[in-house]
């Protein structure tokens, strides 16, 4: 990177593009913490199911993602994320079939993004971040210091390493 790193660092690309892989490796490699939005957007669906809030009630569910707390944390090694709703560790619960049946109707709702999209940036302020997801480099942090459009093909396909 030269003399200056850069503060916010955005991954964008198509669904199983390697997005995650990459950006935990880069924010590993340079010390930076890391978020995958996705999971953000999972926490809310899971907080819905477990509200009794029904996925398919847009306005219920914006009211939820308005008002629920999510922390996300990852270590300093390649170990999965510290995920937090409301206090409580949920992150292997987020890969369940109820939320993966519903995280991408809730995730398609515009007060659901707006909300996410508010505490991703609030995120990105503090800098030392690399962010990957979908919209990160053109809704989310348009203004990033570094934008990465990343794409991956089958042909010669190898575990990435930096």
């Amino acid at each position: 990177f030269g003399l200056a790193k850069p503060s916010t660092i955005a991954i964008d690309g198509p669904v199983a593009s390697g997005k995650t892989a990459v950006g935990g490796l880069l924010a590993l490699r340079l010390a930076y913490r890391f978020i995958d939005t996705g999971v953000m957007y999972r926490a809310v669906t899971w907080a819905a199911l477990r509200d009794g809030v029904s996925p398919e009630d847009e306005t219920e569910v914006t009211a939820l993602a308005n008002r629920i707390q999510i922390e996300v944390a990852y270590s300093d090694t390649l170990g999965g994320p510290r995920i937090m709703v409301d206090g409580r560790e949920v992150a292997g619960e987020l890969r369940s079939r109820d939320v993966d049946g519903w995280v991408s109707l809730v995730s398609s709702y515009s007060g659901v993004r707006r909300a996410m999209v508010a505490r991703q940036r609030d995120m990105a302020r503090e800098g030392r971040i690399v962010m990957v997801g979908r919209d990160i480099g053109t809704v989310v942090l348009p203004d990033a210091d570094l934008k990465v459009f990343l794409t991956a093909s089958r042909r010669g396909a190898r575990p990435a390493s930096l």
